[in-house]
């Protein structure tokens, strides 16, 4: 299977703490894959790694068919690479429309000295409806951001990132705070989005995580503690000490 992410051997202190302890990790092209693990067990400093927000003490972060080294890149770099993450607090202009949030998202993918001169053509407008109508929300395009549900802002802002067209989605708890019939639509969603490229959800939430159907890795203590189906992980007598035997 060829990898589209190849982490080995990361490890990062704070303050003499150790977050990622030689931790490694490796996703495929068209993959989804649910990140679980309790708090402080490193999920967040683990996708600021992938991201480039923060660099590892050691180890080796591999992208793609040319092997190009992650480190070596900046945030900026690492996003037009092709690797998107979703926060878990939505950040929508929401005095925008949806077409509006999603058209500036299209702009911002384009190099610095073009966005000066960028007018959206018919192409850019027929991409933003497309994008609409895969996260769910082609029937709001007029609506202004802040009128959305919860969970519509949390599909728009995904629509954005797709707007760069990445190849590798990092998600951080897309569940939280959402009613279940938008649970079950992001599932679909998410699934749909793994067709096609490489998405790593980090959820708290199990039973989402068991809804999503795809393979889980356990972090505890910055390290891969199991990885597996979700029944074969949360069956594993140390996984159960970590979650349970607190």
């Amino acid at each position: 299977m060829n990898h589209l992410l190849e982490v080995s051997g990361i490890s990062v202190s704070f303050d003499g703490f150790r977050a990622i302890n030689n931790l490694s990790f490796s996703i495929g092209t068209a993959e989804l894959r649910a990140i679980i693990g309790p708090n402080g067990a490193g999920k967040t400093t683990f996708m600021d790694i992938v991201t480039g927000k923060t660099r590892p003490d050691e180890g080796r972060v591999i992208w793609g068919e040319k092997s190009t080294n992650l480190l070596k890149l900046n945030e900026a770099k690492i996003a037009r690479a092709g690797i998107g993450r979703k926060f878990q607090r939505p950040t929508v202009f929401e005095d925008q429309s949806v077409a509006e949030n999603l058209m500036m998202a299209l702009k911002a993918n384009r190099a610095p000295w073009k966005v000066l001169f960028w007018r959206p053509a018919p192409a850019d407008h027929a991409r933003v409806a497309a994008l609409a109508e895969q996260v769910g929300l082609g029937d709001s395009l007029e609506r202004k951001s802040g009128e959305l549900s919860h969970g519509q802002k949390q599909w728009l802002e995904i629509g954005m990132l797709l707007a760069q067209e990445p190849r590798l989605l990092l998600v951080d708890e897309p569940a939280a705070g959402m009613t279940l019939a938008e649970r079950e639509q992001t599932t679909a969603l998410l699934v749909d989005l793994a067709r096609s490229r490489a998405v790593v959800v980090v959820e708290h939430d199990m039973d989402f995580v068991r809804r999503l159907g795809c393979k889980v890795t356990v972090l505890h203590e910055g390290s891969v503690l199991a990885e597996g189906s979700l029944d074969h992980v949360t069956s594993n007598p140390k996984v159960i000490e970590v979650y349970l035997g607190r």
